[in-house]
């Protein structure tokens, strides 16, 4: 079962990927949870928006671990870059 937690004092969803069976712990800020994924209320709505749409972000975090940029943590221009 997949975990994610809001984090008020850094605002963001964290969330872990597996690389190679690895435990990584990666990050989305909150604003790319509100501008891309329709989050529009606390900690709860961005929890939901991260499973709603925990696909392309785990994708994404693990693209950007693989790229040996460490610690993952994901903001809106990461998902703009990705899609073009």
């Amino acid at each position: 079962m997949a975990e994610a937690i809001y984090c008020f004092d850094t605002a963001t969803v964290r969330f872990a990927i597996f690389p190679d069976g690895v435990r990584i712990v990666a990050e989305i800020r909150e604003e790319a949870m509100r501008d891309l994924f329709g989050a529009n209320g606390g900690g709860e709505s961005l929890v939901r928006a991260y499973f709603e749409n925990e696909d392309l972000i785990r994708a994404t975090a693990l693209r950007r671990h693989c790229d040996g940029q460490r610690p993952v943590l994901l903001e809106t221009a990461d998902f703009l870059i990705a899609t073009h």
